[in-house]
C-alpha cells in the first residue's frame, strides 16, 4: 500500500520470495569461460585419494564443463602425463561400476596434463603458467579473464614458497574479469603463533576472498544440514538453550590406531589433529551454538561462528582427560617417552546468555571400541517424573555424521503390552533408508565446487582460525611441556575410565540398555 501524488492510497502488488530467487542470492552461479584447476602435490596420497576422485565425480555429474575446464598436476616427480593418469586411474572409479563410467573416465583423463618442477623454483612455475596459458588460448579466452584454481595438496610447510611462486608467475589478472583462488589443507599451524605466521605469509600475497582453508568435515552432508535444522524448524527454536539442554557432546571415534603414521601423528596429537581441526575449527561446535545469522550470506554466517569462539572461556585442566592407547609407543617412529595423547575429552564453556552453564564436551580418540562421529544434544530431566522412568535415560537428539548418516530423537514411550511400562525408543531419519535414490556427495566434491562458485561459507576465515587457536594453545603448550599427562587405555575400549567420570561430573547421564540400530532397507 502506498500514497499517490494526489494523496490517495492505493494497493501495490509485492513480489514474493521464491526458491529460485533464494538460490540466485545465496548460491552464486559460477562464471563461464576457461577454468584451469591446478593440483599441486599431484603425485601425493591426498591428491590421488581425495582431490582427483572429487574432480572426476564433479565432471561425471556435469558440474565441470569439458569445453571450459582443464586440469593440471604439478609435483617434483619426473613423470609424463600418461604416468600421472595411470597413477590416479584406480582411485577414480569403483570396480563394481567401472564399466558404466569407462567412457567418462577416458574423457576425464584426457583433460589432465602434468608439469614437473620444484616448489620454490621460478622455472617450474613459468612452465606451469605457459601450459595454463596455452589451454586458455585454445579456449579463445582473452588474457586475464579466465579462472585459475590452485589446490595445494601439500604439507603446510611448503605453503609460503608455493604461494609466493603462484603470486609471482601464475596469477590471473582479476581486474579483467578473471580470478585466482588457492585452496589450502589443514593443519593450519600447530598453535596460535605458527597459525598466525602462516596466515600472515599467505595473507601478504592473496586477499582473504581468494583463500579457501579447506576442512572436509565442513563438507559433510549432516554438518551442512545444521543451519537448516536449527533455523528452519519451529520445533527447535524454543528448546535450543540452557533452559532445556543439559549438555552437548561432539564425538569422534576411530577403531584403529595411527597405522604407520605414528611419527607424523606424534607431532600433532589428537587435540590438534581432530578436536581443534575438525570438531572446533571446522565449526561443528559453532554450528550447534551460534545465533541465527541475519542472512545466509557467507560473511554473515562466519561472523556468528567467530562470536561463539570468542565467547569460550579458558579451558580448566580439571576438565580435561588425556589418554594414550597401549602399544602406541611400539611404533618405531614414536619416541619411547612420548606423552602425545591419542585420546582426549575436554569440556568447553560458552559464556553467553544462551549457553551459560551448559558444558560442551568434545571427545575424540583412536583405537576405540567403535568408529563413529556424532553430535549428541542431551535435554534436561522432566520435572515431576510421575512414571519414575528417569533412570532409563534422558531425551537426546543425535546427529550421526558417520557412518550411516542419520538424525534421531531418543524418546521415552510406553512399551507395547498390557502393563504400563516405559522404554526408550526413537524417531529416526536414516538417510540411506529415506533417500534411497539420492547419491550423497563426498565432502571434497561439495567443497571444491564451492571454491569454483566463490562461496566461502564452508571455509575457515582467518579470524575464526585465530579464535580457535586461542582456545587450545595454552592447553597444548602445557601438554607439550608434560604438565598434563596422558593416561594409558586398552585398545578397543571406551578410553580411560577417568573420561567417563568427567562426563558424569559435567552432568551427562548415560542411557543404559538402549542401542540405536540403523534401520535396514
Amino acid at each position: 500500500m502506498g500514497s499517490g501524488p494526489s494523496g490517495e492510497w492505493h494497493m501495490e502488488k509485492r513480489s514474493t520470495l521464491k526458491n529460485d530467487s533464494f538460490v540466485k542470492e545465496y548460491n552464486p552461479v559460477s562464471e563461464t569461460g576457461s577454468l584451469s584447476i591446478i593440483v599441486l602435490g599431484a603425485s601425493g596420497d591426498l591428491a590421488k585419494k581425495k582431490t582427483f576422485p572429487a574432480l572426476f565425480h564433479l565432471y561425471h555429474q556435469g558440474f565441470l564443463n569439458p569445453d571450459e575446464v582443464h586440469i593440471f598436476g604439478y609435483a617434483r616427480s619426473k613423470i609424463s602425463d600418461e604416468d600421472l593418469r595411470d597413477k590416479i586411474r584406480g582411485y577414480l572409479v569403483d570396480e563394481r561400476n567401472a564399466s558404466d563410467k569407462a567412457e567418462a573416465l577416458s574423457k576425464f583423463l584426457k583433460l589432465i596434463k602434468y608439469v614437473s618442477g620444484p616448489y620454490d623454483s621460478e622455472e617450474g612455475f613459468k612452465r606451469l603458467d605457459e601450459a595454463i596459458s596455452e589451454h586458455e588460448i585454445s579456449k579463445r579466452t582473452s588474457e586475464g579473464s579466465s579462472r585459475r584454481l590452485f589446490y595445494l595438496a601439500l604439507p603446510p610447510s611448503v605453503y609460503p614458497p608455493v604461494s609466493k611462486m603462484i603470486k609471482a608467475w601464475c596469477t590471473n589478472k582479476s581486474d579483467l574479469g578473471g580470478w585466482t583462488r588457492i585452496v589450502v589443507e589443514k593443519p593450519f599451524g600447530k598453535d596460535l603463533e605458527s597459525a598466525e605466521q602462516l596466515s600472515s605469509q599467505i595473507g601478504a600475497l592473496f586477499d582473504e576472498p581468494q583463500i579457501y582453508r579447506i576442512d572436509h568435515y565442513l563438507g559433510k552432508e549432516l554438518v551442512q544440514n545444521m543451519l537448516v535444522l536449527r533455523f528452519a524448524n519451529r520445533l527447535f527454536l524454543p528448546l535450543w538453550n540452557r533452559d532445556n539442554i543439559a549438555n552437548v557432546q561432539i564425538v569422534f571415534r576411530e577403531d584403529f590406531g595411527t597405522e604407520g603414521r605414528g611419527g607424523y601423528f606424534d607431532e600433532y596429537g589428537i587435540i590438534r589433529d581432530i578436536i581443534q581441526n575438525h570438531l572446533l575449527q571446522a565449526s561443528v561446535l559453532c554450528l550447534v551454538a551460534m545465533e541465527k545469522p541475519i542472512s545466509l550470506k557467507p560473511e554473515h554466517i562466519r561472523d556468528e561462528k567467530v562470536k561463539v569462539l570468542q565467547s569460550v572461556i579458558p579451558i580448566k585442566d580439571e576438565e580435561v582427560v588425556l589418554g594414550q592407547y597401549e602399544g602406541y609407543r611400539d611404533d618405531p617412529t614414536v619416541p619411547n617417552d612420548s606423552n602425545t595423547p591419542t585420546f582426549a575429552t575436554t569440556i568447553l564453556r560458552i559464556d553467553n546468555e544462551r549457553w551459560e552453564g551448559v558444558p560442551f564436551i568434545l571427545k575424540a580418540g583412536k583405537a576405540m571400541s567403535s568408529k563413529k562421529a556424532d553430535i549428541r544434544i542431551q535435554f534436561k530431566d522432566v520435572p515431576g517424573d510421575i512414571f519414575k522412568c528417569q533412570n532409563q535415560g534422558r531425551n537426546e537428539f543425535v546427529i550421526r555424521l558417520q557412518p550411516s548418516e542419520a538424525m534421531y530423537m531418543k524418546l521415552t514411550v510406553k512399551q507395547p503390552g498390557l502393563e504400563m511400562q516405559t522404554v526408550q525408543s526413537e524417531l529416526d531419519l536414516s538417510y540411506k533408508q529415506r533417500y534411497q535414490d539420492v547419491s550423497i556427495p563426498e565432502a571434497y566434491e561439495r567443497l571444491i565446487l564451492d571454491t569454483i562458485k566463490g562461496d566461502q561459507q564452508h571455509f575457515v576465515r582467518r579470524d575464526e582460525l585465530k579464535a580457535a587457536w586461542e582456545i587450545f594453545t595454552p592447553l597444548l603448550h602445557r601438554i607439550d611441556k608434560g604438565e598434563v599427562k596422558s593416561i594409558p587405555y586398552k585398545q578397543g575400549s571406551r578410553g580411560p575410565a577417568e573420561a567417563d567420570q568427567l562426563l558424569k561430573k559435567a552432568g551427562y547421564t548415560q542411557t543404559h540398555g538402549y542401542i540405536w540400530i540403523p534401520p535396514t532397507l
